[in-house]
């Protein structure tokens, strides 16, 4: 969860630097794949805990 967090902040902030600096395009677009990637392993991780128990 900690991983999470921090490349959500990550995403975040460098959306922020990349929207408030002009000619920055790059780093606002590099947030996005951020996260993107950061969601992607969420439901990666979420799909992978599930439980899995037989039915009764």
């Amino acid at each position: 969860m900690v991983l999470f967090l921090t490349l959500l902040v990550a995403g975040i902030a460098l959306i922020a630097i990349g929207a408030g600096v002009d000619g920055i395009l790059c780093l606002s677009s590099a947030g996005v794949l951020l996260l993107i990637a950061d969601l992607l392993y969420l439901a990666a991780r979420s799909l992978w805990r599930s439980p899995r128990r037989p039915a009764r």
